[in-house]
């Protein structure tokens, strides 16, 4: 049976992305799209959205809408067009007042007030189609206010009695705290005695705290990271009442779109290859390590890192461990990222000691992202947490084995080398220290130089399936146990 689902989302790429929230929002309901439910997005008509070759039209019946903000009514139009390689609507809110930015995010009580009226819009659009959504499925604290809406402001319209909401937490760091005189601007005036008291008399309003407590499903984006989440070193401040809710909190490992992040089809890549041929991963790292300029020498195993450089990527376990191994002649690295000044001085002083060894490209290329995925023979993700990740993924996927922390999506998407039974994806390591790294590192470097022994671990790699037929069937099957249709 189809299932209706309305998709809210501050992110979806390609309109407006500025991370993995922004690729989920596109891939997830595409697929959901593709094996025949009724899904339809709501996104804000950002000002920033290139709109070049897009086939957008405005929705007749959907023209100047009007909601509260305060005490001043605020008139919003719609806009359609279809997420791209899909016949999927995307609905684009279109209000000047509040999304005529420069970028995505405004900041400080803007974003309160711009993020709310998309829930309550988008629940508007919905009434004025007439469709009863099964599931409505929200994204991170900017969405989180919908299923309190639902059960308060639009509990009056049967049109929605049988719809069930899921709320997923993509990074809990961001939680949408504003100054408590917001509710009056966000709908929630004469609702606060269903808000947070504690906080409220702490002066302060929790988007997602307060969608915690009422939306009938959580999700996270990987099964470690659900349980991780209700622990004090990763709950940020929300972990009690994750707890009390844990019975209705599930895992879900974000999926991979394969149409891109493929070696055989990668539209990048000049060398194609796959596990029964692996002839052209060789090929692409000899063209890359030319390229940028590095020696040519295919007895060392390439390093590759491509990641925002924060403290929560944990690169500082990383420099000096590779500073002694490019001393040592042992490896060679590649590195694309930007961040914080600190992690670029290192990667460029890597690079300068070590010419020839090490590369450090500061900023982010869509191109060379695929480049040193299928060039490396070694993908570094040391993370301190990491929800899901994307990239262990896609370095599995292209034999480019990775050296990652048990955390997370990376304990879910890596398995731990065996060198007795030959099973296992990638090298593992629990400690957040120096020497933990240090050691799995050693580790990897052994067993590269047993050539027989790594094209094993590649092809265990390689055989693994993280696309989203599989994950989003997972979603399918939570949507269909809330929606009765099981």
């Amino acid at each position: 049976m189809s299932l209706g689902i309305c998709w809210t989302s501050s992110e979806v790429a390609p309109f407006a992305k500025t991370g993995g929230l922004g690729d989920v929002s596109a891939a997830l309901p595409r697929y959901l799209h593709r094996v025949g439910h009724d899904v339809r997005i709501f996104l804000p008509f950002y000002s920033s959205i290139d709109n070049r070759g897009l086939d957008i039209v405005e929705v007749d019946f959907l023209r100047h809408l009007e909601l509260d903000i305060g005490l001043h009514r605020t008139s919003f139009s719609v806009f359609t067009t279809p997420l791209p390689d899909s016949g999927l609507p995307v609905y684009l809110i279109h209000c000047p007042a509040l999304y005529e930015r420069s970028g995505i995010y405004a900041g400080g009580d803007d974003d309160a007030v711009r993020f709310s009226f998309l829930s309550r819009a988008s629940l508007l659009c919905c009434q004025h189609m007439s469709w009863s959504p099964d599931i409505f499925h929200c994204n991170d604290w900017h969405t989180a206010l919908m299923p309190l809406y639902l059960k308060r402001a639009f509990s009056w319209d049967q049109l929605f009695q049988n719809s069930r909401t899921v709320l997923t937490i993509h990074n809990i760091a961001y939680q949408g705290i504003f100054p408590e005189r917001i509710c009056d601007q966000v709908g929630l005036g004469e609702d606060r005695e269903f808000l947070y008291q504690d906080d409220l008399d702490a002066g302060i309003l929790s988007f997602l705290k307060t969608g915690i407590l009422y939306a009938d499903v959580l999700t996270t984006v990987s099964p470690t990271h659900a349980l991780e989440l209700q622990t004090d070193a990763y709950g940020m401040g929300l972990q009690d009442l994750l707890r009390q809710r844990s019975d209705h909190l599930v895992g879900i490992l974000n999926g991979v779109d394969y149409g891109e992040w493929n070696p055989a089809t990668d539209r990048v890549l000049e060398h194609h290859y796959s596990p029964d041929d692996l002839s052209g991963k060789q090929r692409t790292k000899l063209a890359v390590t030319e390229r940028l300029g590095l020696d040519t020498d295919p007895r060392l195993p390439l390093l590759g890192v491509i990641s925002r450089l924060t403290a929560q990527k944990g690169f500082d376990l990383v420099i000096e461990p590779m500073r002694q191994a490019l001393g040592a002649g042992r490896i060679q690295l590649v590195a694309l990222g930007t961040g914080e000044s600190r992690y670029e001085s290192a990667f460029q002083g890597l690079q300068d000691a070590f010419p020839g060894r090490a590369v450090f490209h500061r900023g982010y290329s869509e191109e060379l992202a695929h480049l040193i995925e299928a060039a490396a023979d070694i993908f570094v993700m040391p993370s301190k947490f990491e929800p899901s990740g994307l990239n262990q993924m896609y370095s599995l996927k292209y034999g480019t084995v990775p050296i990652v922390r048990r955390t997370g999506g990376l304990a879910d998407a890596v398995d731990l080398y065996n060198p007795a039974t030959g099973e296992g994806t990638g090298f593992l390591f629990d400690h957040f220290s120096i020497d933990a790294f240090r050691r799995a590192l050693a580790f990897a470097l052994e067993t590269y130089a047993d050539p027989e022994a790594w094209k094993r671990l590649m092809h265990n790699g390689m055989s693994r399936d993280f696309s989203w037929d599989r994950q989003g069937a997972l979603y399918v099957e939570l949507y269909r146990r809330l929606a009765g249709h099981s």
